[in-house]
């Protein structure tokens, strides 16, 4: 899979809506695998399978 930057739009519970900043496409995942730290607004980079805060 290609790297990626996605930004979260908003928190449910245990789980995170990120947001693909290049074409809009919403995720629904486990905030158990994003990085210590993250929070609405945070963007993020994917690449290899890792999500990393983008500052």
């Amino acid at each position: 899979m290609e790297p990626r930057d996605y930004i979260v739009t908003k928190f449910d519970g245990e789980y995170v809506t990120i947001t693909d900043i290049a074409s809009g496409d919403e995720l629904f995942i486990a905030a158990a695998l994003l990085p210590f730290g993250v929070d609405t607004g945070t963007k993020l980079h994917y690449e290899n399978l890792c999500y990393e805060i983008v500052e």
